[in-house]
């Protein structure tokens, strides 16, 4: 069974869980920016968790099948059809062979994920099926003319055939607790007080904050740091004092002072906000 690649968006890759256990080489662990879309994704179509499926950034992937394919869309709520047909957000979707599955463009959120019984079956690198966009591992971003393996489905069944989608909140609230330099800071507090906004400046690396209202974060130790680890969902501040999130595919080392790590329950939810949408972030107590 293959799966046709007949137009793509701003970006498609293919994406699982990741790899973890490699950064004593110097590698990351990428996988899904929002795991939990990934999860629910293969929940829906009957799929172990981990099985790889395709990130869409914004929307705007058109696939075709060679044969019967279960399928599911989860994420970003962009618009579906199946030949011109409009089909239900986080749904499980039966395609026929020769059937066409079109994404528009998501009116909310930023990354779209598509589910396939079977998964999608290219070689591992690293034990893992997921493009890193930092180091360049993992098989190439989708692109026009590509056919992609599926592989064999598993024993498994579907056990329901939609999700709630939940709605967004207009301001995202981010737990987060203290991170390891937060002594460099003046007032590291500062980071909880008043609100962000995420910039233009952000991919799958980490999500760049602009700050919105509230004080700014001012260093007490000025001296240059040592490149240390830094963990998913670190909050790194650069000098110019604009926070950065790390996301799926941050270094694994840093050279700017950690002020806060984001729970790693709302990294998900920091990877699906656009540039211009706001957050705050709230202590974990």
């Amino acid at each position: 069974m293959v799966i046709f690649i007949e137009r793509v968006g701003p970006l498609a890759t293919i994406q699982d869980l990741g790899r973890p256990g490699w950064f004593d080489s110097g590698v990351g662990p990428a996988g899904a920016a929002d795991r939990a879309s990934l999860r629910l994704a293969n929940r829906l179509v009957g799929n172990p968790e981990d099985h790889a499926g395709i990130e869409v950034l914004l929307g705007g992937l058109v696939v075709r099948t060679d044969a019967h394919v279960t399928v599911a869309v989860t994420g970003a709520p962009a618009t579906a059809t199946v030949d011109s047909t409009p089909v239900g957000h986080a749904s499980v979707l039966e395609l026929e062979a020769g059937q066409t599955l079109r994404l528009g463009m998501a009116g909310t959120g930023l990354r779209t994920y598509i589910g396939v019984r079977g998964g999608i079956d290219v070689p591992k690198v690293l034990g893992s099926r997921s493009r890193d966009t930092l180091s360049g591992i993992g098989p190439d971003p989708l692109r026009p003319g590509m056919q992609l393996p599926v592989g064999p489905p598993p024993r498994t069944f579907p056990t329901v055939e939609f999700a709630p989608v939940p709605v967004p909140p207009e301001v995202l609230v981010v737990r987060a607790r203290p991170g390891p330099r937060e002594d460099w800071f003046t007032d590291p507090t500062a980071l909880f007080r008043g609100s962000w906004q995420v910039s233009s400046e952000t991919d799958r690396v980490g999500a760049r904050l602009d700050r919105v209202a509230g004080p700014p974060l001012t260093r007490s130790i000025t001296r240059e740091l040592p490149a240390e680890g830094v963990a998913l969902g670190s909050v790194q501040v650069p000098p110019s004092g604009q926070p950065v999130v790390f996301l799926a595919d941050h270094p694994i080392t840093g050279g700017y002072p950690v002020i806060a790590v984001v729970l790693d329950a709302d990294v998900d939810r920091v990877a699906q906000l656009r540039p211009g949408e706001r957050l705050r972030f709230e202590p974990d107590d």
